[in-house]
């Protein structure tokens, strides 16, 4: 297969560095200063933690797979408690988003609006999981709140491969011009720039889509109350830990 990565026609663009660019100690503050980069940390904690518990690797017997157990729990609980307010965050997304056809007005109706409606009732879910409002509402919550959040990831996959589309079709365009200059001995150095954001786009779509999925197949499992194949303990944790770390790398990317 042809590769779709073009030279640049001058070289020095590669090897500036910019004077501002950020030490590792920054970043990771910058990081860490958001609430989305300490929930992923805590996500990837609690799916290792469980890939540990449910591929046996450390008998049950043990005082430390006791303590592991507790610790998978009760990340699980603080990772509710970062999501208070988070719908909001969805609902403004929602509001200020211009519809290019009534098809994409719903696809987004379903992927934010299925999303915020997730986050509202997950801080009642965390209410529950903390006694502080009865315990015996907990289940239909989850109920109510893995539905919502498959629905909204049905619409995010959705309108990330209608984008995914569009950036292949602008990345075909592209290729063309490049050509064209190539053929006629011009200069294309700011297509060759434009190209390579476009397959850093494109791959990040992907890895979006990918998340997706596996956050999916999570929901989709509480949907079904933890039954059928889909729902085997090792394949969930698996799928999330896949999440945490695309999202991380998402995150670290974008502070």
């Amino acid at each position: 297969m042809e590769s779709n990565t073009y030279p640049l026609q001058n070289p020095k663009i590669n090897s500036v560095k910019s004077s501002k660019e950020r030490d590792f100690l920054n970043h990771l503050e910058a990081y860490l200063a958001k609430r989305d980069g300490v929930d992923k940390l805590l996500k990837i904690c609690r799916y290792a933690s469980k890939i540990i518990l449910v591929s046996s690797v450390l008998p049950e017997t043990l005082p430390l797979s006791r303590r592991l157990k507790s610790f998978e729990s009760s990340v699980g609980v603080s990772r509710k408690a970062f999501r208070l307010g988070k719908f909001v965050q969805d609902l403004n997304a929602l509001r200020n988003l211009n519809f290019d056809s009534n098809e994409e007005l719903i696809l987004s109706v379903l992927a934010y609006g299925g999303e915020a409606l997730y986050y509202f009732i997950e801080q009642f879910v965390w209410l529950a999981k903390v006694d502080l409002i009865d315990s015996k509402h907990s289940s239909r919550l989850q109920k109510i709140s893995a539905w919502a959040e498959f629905i909204g990831y049905f619409g995010s996959i959705a309108l990330k491969t209608r984008d995914l589309k569009k950036i292949n079709e602008e990345e075909v365009r592209l290729k063309y011009r490049i050509e064209i200059a190539a053929l006629r001995g011009e200069g294309y150095s700011n297509e060759a720039v434009e190209m390579r954001k476009l397959e850093l786009k494109r791959l990040m779509k992907k890895l979006s889509i990918v998340q997706d999925f596996a956050d999916g197949l999570m929901a989709f499992s509480d949907m079904r109350h933890g039954k059928g194949f889909l729902s085997r303990p090792l394949l969930l944790a698996s799928a999330g830990l896949l999440s945490a770390f695309i999202s991380t790398h998402k995150n670290w990317l974008s502070c």
